[in-house]
């Protein structure tokens, strides 16, 4: 995961908080809101970190052309995980 769960849990208490502030939102708990929207956010960096391990194993088969430079790795595990990514209906 790219940020830490801290991280995850300082930018959904700024959400709710910037929310509440506008009042875009009101309740009695911001605190439930902060921990589901947490959840949200921690489930959607680990899906996509799946995507990357399994691009990432299905690119090992590219290890000689990669390595002979036939082929960017950067740019092939991008294309290969934007499809992959679109296949599954993912947002990233």
């Amino acid at each position: 995961m790219r940020l830490s769960r801290d991280q995850v849990e300082a930018m959904s208490q700024r959400i709710i908080r910037g929310l509440i502030k506008e009042e875009m939102i009101a309740m009695d708990r911001p605190e439930a809101a902060v921990d589901v929207l947490a959840e949200v956010f921690t489930k959607d960096l680990e899906a996509e970190d799946r995507l990357n391990d399994e691009v990432h194993e299905l690119l090992k088969n590219y290890s000689d052309e990669i390595s002979r430079g036939m082929i960017n790795y950067q740019d092939l595990f991008r294309k290969v995980k934007t499809k992959l990514a679109r296949d599954r209906k993912m947002v990233l």
